[in-house]
């Protein structure tokens, strides 16, 4: 089957980026089709971080482009292009541990509205994102923890709370980095669910250290190492192929 532009929510061009004469990410151009789940993988130092921080456009590119449903954001700031649909998660935890988890999820869907800053309305002016706050604490499995205050979950479940308030946002694209780090078994399952449903309507981007999980969940791979693509494929195509193999393991595949 023949892909057009189109069908690709990003695409970056000759994607380069150097700090103080080091080159981290070499000449990539990447395409990301809509509708999939997309994993970057590569070894430690692989420039797997500062590509995806060039996508969002937190890091600026020395050279090359990003487009972004056809239109470049190469320069565009990383708020803009967060309203323009392409939102990160980060890999720290970041919630708001005195608010309740309903309060946090409430903030996110505040932010587009504009009504964060409305200090003097009363609070009964928010009661129509009520049924929105449900909705997402259900998506995310964590309705019945809705009026505990954040802090007191587990680790595990403050990153679904993270999850549900970048899904506030209501992106078309959603980008991930390394969204199990820390997590235990069962919340590695949890969440990899979790991940699954949110990208039945969205477009995926996930950097991912365990590769168990990059193979349940991804329909690309594209491997890195020392800043350029080396692979890209299914799962089945890139784990076993010799290049990827000596990268990640610093010998040659007999």
């Amino acid at each position: 089957m023949t892909l057009s532009q189109a069908d690709y929510i990003i695409e970056t061009r000759g994607l380069t980026k150097e700090f103080n004469g080091f080159t981290a990410v070499r000449d990539v151009s990447l395409k990301i089709r809509r509708g999939t789940i997309h994993a970057l993988i590569g070894p430690n130092g692989a420039g797997k971080s500062t590509m995806f921080n060039l996508v969002t456009r937190f890091l600026p590119a020395t050279a090359g482009s990003i487009l972004f449903n056809g239109q470049e954001i190469t320069h565009t700031a990383p708020e803009q292009v967060a309203r323009r649909g392409l939102v990160r998660s980060f890999q720290i935890s970041a919630v708001f541990a005195g608010l309740t988890v309903r309060d946090n999820v409430r903030i996110a869907l505040q932010r587009p509205t504009g009504l964060t800053y409305r200090f003097w309305k009363p609070e009964t002016s928010l009661h129509h994102l009520h049924d929105r706050v449900s909705a997402l604490l259900a998506e995310v499995d964590l309705l019945e923890y809705a009026d505990r205050p954040a802090g007191e979950l587990s680790y595990g479940r403050k990153r679904a709370l993270e999850l549900a308030t970048t899904l506030a946002l209501d992106p078309e694209m959603l980008l991930l980095d390394e969204p199990m780090a820390g997590l235990g078994v069962e919340d590695i399952a949890r969440t990899s669910a979790l991940i699954k449903r949110a990208a039945a309507s969205r477009t995926v981007l996930m950097v991912e250290h365990n590769l168990s999980v990059v193979e349940s969940l991804s329909d690309v791979i594209t491997v890195l190492t020392r800043g350029e693509v080396l692979l890209e494929g299914r799962y089945a195509e890139v784990a076993n192929h010799p290049a990827v193999i000596e990268a990640y393991l610093g010998v040659a595949h007999a």
